[in-house]
C-alpha cells in the first residue's frame, strides 16, 4: 500500500445464506424491509468527518496513520457520542415496525439489544460509552425521558430499558472480550462507536480506494488527524469517508460518510466529550431495578426452538424443522464486480419476485412501503423495481432476482442486464 493511498471495499455480509437461519430470513422479510436492513448493516462500513479547526501537527502519511490506529493500546475511556443517520428512508411511524418480524433468537422484550440498537439507523441519538478493558463496557442510549443501557461486566451482559422497566440478561462467551480486543465489545451486530466504525471500514481497504491525510481537526477538545477514504471507481453512492484520529492515542474520535449525491452526511458519529482515564468500577455494576421484568435470553431462545418458530410462521409443514428442504433454492449472494461498486445478486425462493405471500396479497402497510420506495425500470433482464436510499439501492426483478449495493440505479440495471 502506498504511503498516501489505500483502499476500502464493502464487506461480504451474506455468506451464511446456506444455513437454516439464512433461508428463514430470505423468505420472511418483505423486500423493502430487507433493503432497510442492508442499509443499516452497511453503517458498519462507513465512518466520518471531524469538527472544524486545524491544529498544527507533525506531518504523517496515510500508511502511518492507519498503523497508529492499529497499534493503539488504549483500553480505557469514557465519554459522550453523538450519532446522526440519514439514509433517506421515508417515515412510516409504527408501520415499519409492524412489518419487521422479531429478530432471530430475540427475547421478545423491549430491552432486547438487537432491536433497540436498530433505532440508531435513523435520526440523531446521544450515547454514553465507557470502556475498561475487554471485559467491562457500558453503552447507554439517552432519550428525553428514558435511557437504554447495555452493560458487559465479566461473564454477564445486561440490557435495560428504563421506559418499560424491562431487563434482558445473557452470558457473554468466555472469549468474547479477547476476540474483540481494545475493550470495545458492545455490540458486534451494530457498530456504534467511532473505533468500531473505523475498524470495520479499514478491514475492507484495497486498491479500489484512495486513502489520504488531507488535514487536521479539533474533536471533543483534542487534536486529531483526518483520514480520508474515497472510491477510485465511478458508480458508487459514496463520495468519501473521513475518520478523525486522536493525535496522541491513535483512537478514532469521529466519522462521517458523505454521499455522492451531496447534501447532509449519511452517517456522522463522533465524541463530543472524551476522557482516557480509567472509569470508576461502579460504572459497570448493574442489578435489575425493583419490579423490573427480567428475561433470561438463553432460556427464551431455547423455549422458542427452531421447529416451533417454523411451525408458527409457515404452518404444519415446518413442524420440528420439517420442510426446510422446500427452501433449499435460497442461494447465497453472487458478487458482481469489486470494491465500492460490488453488487450482491440474490435469487428469491422459487423465482417468486415480489409475489412472496402465498395468497398473492401484500399487506396494506407493505404495499405503501413498496409504492413509496419503488421506481419501475426495464432492460434486457425484463422489468423490475428499484428501491432506493441515499446509501444502498436494490433492484428486484419480476423473475425473482435481487441486486443490492452501494451503487447507482444505472449500475444495478447494468448488472442485471449482464
Amino acid at each position: 500500500m502506498a504511503p498516501n493511498d489505500s483502499t476500502l471495499t464493502p464487506g461480504d455480509d451474506g455468506a451464511a445464506a446456506d444455513d437454516v437461519a439464512g433461508r428463514r430470513k430470505a423468505v420472511r422479510y418483505v423486500v423493502p424491509v430487507a433493503v432497510a436492513g442492508v442499509a443499516a448493516a452497511t453503517i458498519g462500513l462507513v465512518p466520518a468527518l471531524a469538527d472544524s479547526g486545524d491544529p498544527d501537527l507533525p506531518k504523517i502519511t496515510a500508511q502511518e496513520l492507519i498503523e497508529r490506529i492499529a497499534e493503539s493500546d488504549t483500553e480505557q475511556l469514557s465519554g459522550t457520542v453523538k450519532i446522526s443517520t440519514d439514509l433517506g428512508l421515508p417515515s412510516f411511524g409504527g408501520a415499519l415496525n409492524s412489518l419487521v418480524p422479531e429478530a432471530e433468537g430475540g427475547s421478545g422484550s423491549t430491552a432486547d439489544p438487537e432491536a433497540k440498537l436498530m433505532e440508531l439507523a435513523s435520526g440523531t441519538h446521544t450515547l454514553r460509552v465507557a470502556v475498561d478493558g475487554p471485559d467491562r463496557q457500558r453503552l447507554s442510549i439517552l432519550d428525553e425521558t428514558s435511557e437504554f443501557s447495555l452493560v458487559h461486566n465479566g461473564k454477564d451482559v445486561w440490557a435495560y430499558d428504563s421506559a418499560t422497566n424491562e431487563v434482558v440478561h445473557s452470558t457473554a462467551p468466555e472469549e468474547a472480550g479477547k476476540e474483540k480486543g481494545k475493550g470495545e465489545k458492545l455490540p458486534e451486530e451494530f457498530p456504534s462507536t467511532p473505533r468500531e466504525l473505523a475498524e470495520e471500514a479499514l478491514k475492507a481497504v484495497d486498491d479500489t480506494t484512495s486513502v489520504t491525510v488531507p488535514g487536521t481537526a479539533k474533536v471533543a477538545g483534542r487534536d486529531a488527524y483526518q483520514l480520508r477514504i474515497a472510491p477510485r471507481q465511478a458508480g458508487s453512492t459514496i463520495d468519501s469517508i473521513r475518520i478523525a484520529v486522536d493525535a496522541k492515542t491513535g483512537v478514532p474520535l469521529k466519522f462521517t460518510l458523505s454521499p455522492a449525491g451531496g447534501g447532509k452526511a449519511v452517517i456522522d458519529a463522533g465524541f463530543t466529550k472524551v476522557d482516557f482515564s480509567k472509569p470508576a468500577a461502579s460504572t459497570f455494576d448493574f442489578s435489575p431495578p425493583k419490579g423490573a421484568k427480567v428475561t433470561e435470553a438463553d432460556e427464551a431462545e431455547a423455549e422458542k426452538g427452531l421447529g416451533k418458530d417454523f411451525e408458527k410462521e409457515f404452518g404444519e409443514g415446518f413442524k420440528d424443522g420439517a420442510g426446510v428442504e422446500d427452501h433449499e433454492d435460497v442461494q447465497g449472494p453472487n458478487i458482481i464486480g469489486e470494491g465500492w461498486t460490488a453488487i450482491a445478486e440474490f435469487e428469491s425462493p422459487g423465482g417468486e419476485g415480489l409475489s412472496v405471500p402465498e395468497d398473492g396479497e401484500i399487506p396494506a402497510e407493505a404495499q405503501g412501503l413498496l409504492d413509496s420506495l419503488g421506481d419501475k425500470v426495464t432492460g434486457k433482464f425484463g422489468s423490475g423495481t428499484v428501491f432506493s436510499t441515499r446509501l444502498i439501492n436494490a433492484l428486484v426483478t419480476e423473475d425473482g432476482k435481487m441486486y443490492v449495493g452501494a451503487v447507482t440505479k444505472d449500475a444495478l440495471v447494468d448488472a442485471a442486464n449482464r
